[in-house]
Order: C-alpha cells, then structure tokens, then sequence
C-alpha cells in the first residue's frame, strides 16, 4: 500500500500533531507523516516530530509578507514531496493563493462546531453565548478564514461550571480522535472536495 505523504504544520506544543504521529505509527494507517514544519523556533511539536523520527522544519514568518512566507512553505512541501498537509496549531492564516493550489488536500482543526465561533478565543464565545453544547471541527481550508467543507465533527457538553480552559480540555480529547480519522478518510479518497463542498464516496 502505498501511503499518502502528509506534512503536518504547527505553531505550538502539537498536542494534535502528537494525535496524528501516533495514528500513522500503524502501518495500516493510509498517510505517513514525513515533515512537520513549525513557524516558530524551539516549540515542542518539534520535539515531537524528532523523537518520532520525522524530519522538521522552521519557517519563520518574520519580515516576509503572507505571500513570500507561503511560498517558502510551499516549496519545502513540494521538496518533500507532500501530498497532504494538516493545520494543527498553526497560527498562520494561508494566502488564497496556498489555500487554492492545496484545496482538496489541506485540512485544519478548529476547536468549536463550525460555522460557530470561528477565529480565536473560540471557548470564551462558546460559553458567552450560553450553548449547551460545543466540539470541534475538521474541515477542508479555503480562503475564507475557517469556512471550508467539513468533514468530521464531535460534540461535547458544555457544563455550568466550565471555564475557557474546561471546556478546552474537554473539545482537545475529541480533536484528537476526529482529526487522524478524517485524515485516514482524505488519504483514502473517501472524502473529496467538489465544488465548493465535502463529499463521501
């Protein structure tokens, strides 16, 4: 079985990207994880990425415009010669030039039930809002900042005493379940972006 190169690209501690590494430490798993690209220096996803044998890779954003820094993101995609690329933490928001080259093969997680509370400080709206319920999202990234096709979602309650970080804890065990199953579903061509949506086969 030949399995999909995926790069995985973060900004933080990968918690998620720790969730993925350990899916696609199952050679049955149908993506293998061969780069994981981090815009800032010294964060732990790196180390993650080393202990796990997983070439890395910083990319600084500073001083280049949106454009340039993609490009520069691009290009180390395209020598590693990346077929998938995950968004896990990266707090980077792509040009609509990436966003369209990768359409169909670039997923993000976002930490609340899409289209709610996109952007950030997503659990503080969450529980502004009152909801009973909230969860995460993996969806497909287009240009329109957290607006793409969805393709898997979990849902958790919100209690009376949750604070931002409760309710936080309690969407990122989800997140790491729902985001290696809907990269087994991409790698496997089992969800495609078509016109402008998610669809199954």
């Amino acid at each position: 079985m030949s399995r999909a190169r995926t790069a995985v690209l973060i900004s933080g501690r990968g918690s998620n990207l720790q969730a993925l590494i350990d899916a696609a430490a199952d050679p049955k798993f149908p993506a293998q994880i061969v780069l994981v690209i981090s815009n800032i220096e010294g964060v732990y996803g790196l180390e993650r990425a080393r202990q796990a044998g997983i070439a890395t890779a910083v990319i600084s954003h500073k001083g280049l415009s949106r454009e340039d820094f993609d490009a520069k993101i691009d290009a180390a995609l395209e020598a590693a010669d990346v077929r998938l690329v995950c968004l896990a933490g990266f707090m980077r928001i792509l040009s609509d030039g990436f966003a369209r080259k990768w359409a169909g093969r670039l997923l993000n997680i976002h930490p609340s039930l899409l289209p709610a509370f996109r952007g950030v400080h997503v659990h503080e709206q969450a529980l502004e809002a009152g909801v009973k319920f909230s969860g995460c999202t993996v969806h497909f990234v287009v240009p329109e900042l957290d607006a793409g096709p969805i393709v898997e979602q979990a849902v958790v309650p919100v209690l009376a005493n949750d604070t931002p970080d409760t309710l936080a804890a309690r969407v990122l065990e989800q997140e790491h379940r729902i985001y290696p199953e809907a990269l087994r579903l991409l790698a496997e061509g089992k969800v495609k972006l078509q016109g402008g949506r998610a669809v199954f086969a």
